[in-house]
């Protein structure tokens, strides 16, 4: 983890977000000593974001699919 002074933190400031990024944290302390973390968020993903198939099957046939479940 690497630690930075207030004023390397504004001059390096894209070095150390990718940092924070690659190693998870990064510490930025100011002249009166009081540590500050820099920690990248985690992106929310939505449930429905679900990866896609291949599959060889026409929208009719999904459609007749679905209306032959729904008629069980």
């Amino acid at each position: 983890m690497h630690v930075y002074t207030y004023s390397e933190a504004r001059q390096k400031l894209a070095i150390i977000l990718d940092q924070a990024e690659n190693m998870g944290k990064v510490l930025i302390r100011r002249k009166d000593g009081r540590t500050f973390a820099l920690t990248p968020e985690k992106a929310a993903a939505s449930p429905l974001d679900v990866p896609t198939i291949k599959a060889n099957i026409t929208t009719k046939e999904i459609v007749d699919i679905i209306r032959e479940g729904r008629e069980r």
